[in-house]
């Protein structure tokens, strides 16, 4: 028996994955047990979770690999300080600081905190990691696998070619030519915080028009015939491992930056001018992305691709892709970005070592369970009204019936940003008003911010333009709405008639809720967005489900079968 743990962390979105005889047991992101989000921390948190929920301690981990090579970093930043000297300067202080400390001792620093031998912890190259989380546990036996992202060590964009043997290194484009930094650049350009406001920045763009600045944007990045492409560095400045700087070229051309955090109208021009260049920023990367995605395919000579890294997240590039390479001969895993190395790293070690893995990743449920004991106390606590019914999906879909809002805990918790039913807030998606009362006074964010349908697999193509395939089960895409659907269910399509749907199987929790909820509308689709407020990771605990239902104006709370209300 062979056991492996894999971590990543030190940047963003720090995670754990726990490996056994080639069998994901269990993988964790940080900001799911520290309550902080897109926590960077070394995941020592999730790793102690991960091994307690499979029951084994430090001491029977064979192998722990982490998801980089911080050495091979180091030697990247170094490299890029003298080739920028002397405009470097400035930064050379806060930047060694930043890699000579902690960062470069991890594998001391997870020696010590774990209290495992030293020689146990090994290190991955970051974009291999990456592609290892999409092809291993991906449905294909073989794939081209495509990685975009900011940056790992030094490559920001790679391809491999994935088969039995494993995989092999085909391409790559190195820093600081990077899609995920333009995007992140962008972003803040935008007013959004780096690395979380990028899903803004992608609903944003459906208010735009994409052909306004989309020639400015070809001056910005070049695509090469290739399929490969370049960026026009006298746009930027100061660029680091979080974030490449716009620099004064770019307000040259798009004016002012947005001022952080200001509150949006997109009936003014001016909001209307950055929705605009929310709308080309996307335009553009779907294209790169397809250049990419066709050079992939080429290279590896496959007809399937993996996709991976930060930039797989965005779901209306991944939906480009598969339009025109068919949407199932494309695979996506639901936690693309840097959590999804930590997974990466530990198939990769068990790839090693000589286990065969052993299933496709069909489910997302790969966190912890949920103690109902601690709920019935807590709500008892609080002063909440609570029962165990005997029949709780059937009561919970006459509650959605009558327009109530639902939080739903059930299972294990997601693996990757999106609620998936196991820690979800529901909704019925004929009331054209509860998008607005979600956003406003629940989920206190953007009133353009979608929101996602979860329907049957069986029943998708009666709502949607597609069937199920690949990436619905994990929203990591998107598909036109009928016409009919937009009418009758307008609170889960967005403004450009595309839905993030969520697929489910009839063995799927949601399945039983669904087909309640039809028995009394008619129709087995729900809206389905993540259980947590604004600024905070989705909850896991019971202990964060009822402080969540404390502090927001939800009707009701199902924590397995134990239904919470208020008391009038």
């Amino acid at each position: 028996m062979s056991v492996i743990l894999g971590l990543s962390g030190n940047y963003h979105d720090a995670a754990a994955a726990l490996v056994i005889d080639g069998k994901i047991i269990a993988a964790i992101q940080e900001e799911r047990i520290s309550r902080i989000k897109n926590d960077p921390s070394l995941p020592f948190k999730s790793a102690q979770a991960c091994l307690q929920f499979a029951g084994i301690n430090i001491a029977e981990v064979d192998q722990i690999y982490f998801y980089e090579s911080p050495f091979l970093k180091l030697e990247r930043v170094l490299l890029d300080l003298m080739r920028n000297f002397p405009q470097s300067c400035f930064r050379f202080p806060a930047t060694m600081e930043s890699q000579l400390g902690h960062k470069i001792w991890v594998r001391d620093h997870i020696s010590e905190t774990l209290q495992c031998p030293r020689k146990q912890v090994s290190y991955v190259i970051h974009h291999k990691s990456h592609a290892a989380s999409a092809f291993l546990p991906g449905p294909f036996a073989e794939a081209a696998v495509l990685v975009v992202d900011g940056i790992g060590e030094k490559h920001t964009t790679t391809i491999w070619s994935g088969s039995s043997q494993g995989l092999e290194l085909l391409d790559a484009i190195e820093f600081p030519h990077s899609l995920g930094l333009l995007y992140a650049a962008i972003t803040a350009f935008l007013g959004f915080q780096v690395n979380e406001g990028e899903y803004k920045v992608m609903g944003l763009s459906a208010y735009g028009d994409a052909y306004r600045y989309l020639g400015e944007f070809t001056k910005i990045i070049q695509i090469q015939s290739d399929g490969s492409f370049e960026l026009n560095l006298r746009y930027f400045a100061n660029f680091n491992d979080l974030t490449m700087a716009f620099g004064p070229e770019l307000e040259k051309v798009f004016g002012p930056r947005r001022p952080y955090a200001k509150p949006w109208d997109l009936s003014t021009q001016e909001d209307r001018h950055y929705a605009d260049i929310a709308a080309a920023l996307q335009k553009i990367t779907q294209q790169v992305m397809l250049g990419l995605a066709y050079r992939a395919l080429r290279l590896a000579n496959s007809e399937n691709l993996c996709l991976a890294g930060g930039v797989a997240l965005n779901v209306l590039s991944n939906a480009y892709i598969a339009q025109e390479i068919g949407r199932q001969n494309l695979f996506v895993q639901p936690a693309a970005g840097d959590a999804g190395g930590a997974l990466g790293a530990a198939l990769l070690g068990a790839f090693e070592q000589g286990d065969k893995l052993i299933e496709t990743l069909n489910s997302a449920a790969l966190g912890l369970g949920v103690d109902t004991a601690l709920a019935v106390k807590m709500a008892k606590d609080l002063g909440f009204r609570y029962q165990r019914l005997n029949d709780p999906f059937g009561v919970s879909a006459g509650l959605l019936a009558k327009g109530k809002l639902l939080g739903l805990v059930h299972g294990r918790f997601e693996w990757g940003p999106r609620a998936l039913g196991q820690r979800s807030l529901l909704a019925n998606p004929a009331n054209k008003e509860i998008s607005n009362r979600l956003n406003r006074s629940i989920k206190k964010r953007e009133l353009f911010r979608p929101f996602a349908p979860v329907v049957p697999a069986s029943e998708l193509s009666q709502y949607f333009q597609g069937e199920a395939n690949f990436m619905t089960p994990f929203m990591t895409t998107v598909l036109p709405s009928k016409p009919n659907t937009h009418r009758k269910l307008p609170a889960i399509t967005h403004i450009d008639g595309t839905a993030r749907v969520q697929s489910v199987a009839n063995s799927h929790i949601l399945a039983t809720l669904l087909d309640c909820f039809a028995e009394h509308t008619g129709e087995p689709i729900l809206l389905n967005t993540s259980l947590n407020g604004a600024g905070e990771p989705i909850v896991a605990s019971a202990q964060d489900a009822l402080l969540f239902f404390s502090e927001t104006p939800i009707d009701c709370l199902l924590i397995e079968d134990i239904l919470i209300t208020r008391n009038k």
